[in-house]
């Protein structure tokens, strides 16, 4: 078996809801994010997924929440956009644009600081 990583970031404001505590209010985050795909076979050259297709479909959906007000897109209409819930919808997205029988979205991890970090996987 293995494992492929990426790491990419975006950056975007948010406030959490149901939250008591200064992270109610609107703030912003440099949010760093590692994909883990994994896959047992390999391609004729040698590779799983090639890191420019894992880091080109990866960074597509980012730019969809980069430079945004997270709480006001669809995916966070009715959840509070946490790290848990970033993580969580990176992961079920990237398995829509990278699953395959080949390649598998292993984990998705975001991290909102250098020192803190919220990982999806099933």
């Amino acid at each position: 078996m293995f494992r492929l990583t990426i790491h990419t970031a975006f950056a975007a404001a948010h406030n959490l809801i149901n939250y008591q505590g200064d992270c109610e209010n609107l703030h912003g985050h440099n949010w760093k994010v590692e994909v883990s795909v994994t896959t047992n076979e390999l391609d004729k050259a040698g590779l799983g997924i090639d890191f420019k297709i894992l880091k080109r479909e990866t960074n597509a959906l980012l730019k969809t929440l980069d430079h945004k007000y997270l709480n006001e897109l669809p995916p966070f209409s009715e959840v509070s956009p946490s790290s848990e819930n970033i993580a969580r919808y990176l992961y079920h997205e990237l398995i829509k644009i990278l699953g395959s029988d080949k390649v598998k979205v292993e984990m998705v991890t975001v991290w909102e600081s250098d020192f803190a970090a919220a990982s999806y996987y099933e």
